[in-house]
């Protein structure tokens, strides 16, 4: 069974980031997955302010994403980035914390305007963590995303069938490297 580990780098609770990655996961059980949801707005603000890398609050978040096969990494974007609470864990995590892992960014914004946020601001970041395989990611604008009185989320069809569908290539991509790492394993 393939292990997802999902960072929601929202500061807010509850939040359209946080509830889209619930629906993700929701998606990936069925498919074999088993996913965690860790949110970074829960780490201890002066561990993050004060890049406390050998916070004993990390060692927890640490060592999901080293078992994780799969990272789904969600935002929303502020001021035509990500947000900073995201950004400080982030720096916090080893040098190579994203080696050998399938990474699929998704971000939320108030407008279409933020689209490339995930290409020029977010993407370079986590290639600088070692990610090789990141995925083309998912941008939702608010208006398409509508948190319920009960806490569920209603997409608008056109995100919906956008996210169902990196989701299915995150799959794909996930089982693929899980493949190719029996193989290795087997001929060692």
């Amino acid at each position: 069974m393939a292990y997802i580990l999902a960072i929601a780098g929202s500061p807010a609770h509850p939040s359209r980031t946080y509830t889209l990655l619930e629906y993700a996961s929701k998606i990936l059980q069925p498919q074999g997955f088993q996913t965690d949801i860790i949110s970074v707005r829960d780490l201890p603000a002066e561990d993050l302010v004060f890049g406390r890398y050998d916070s004993p609050a990390l060692n927890q978040p640490k060592a999901l994403l080293e078992k994780a096969d799969g990272i789904i990494v969600s935002t929303p974007i502020y001021k035509a980035s990500y947000t900073g609470v995201l950004k400080a864990f982030l720096d916090l995590l080893p040098q190579r914390a994203l080696s050998g892992k399938v990474v699929l960014p998704i971000a939320t914004g108030g407008t279409i305007a933020h689209l490339l946020a995930i290409e020029y601001a977010l993407k370079p970041v986590l290639s600088e963590l070692r990610a090789r395989h990141i995925l083309g990611g998912v941008y939702a604008v608010d208006k398409q995303l509508q948190i319920q009185p009960d806490g569920s989320l209603q997409l608008d069809e056109e995100i919906d069938e956008r996210l169902k569908e990196a989701l299915q290539e995150f799959i794909q991509s996930v089982n693929s490297f899980q493949s190719v790492a029996k193989e290795l394993a087997h001929i060692n």
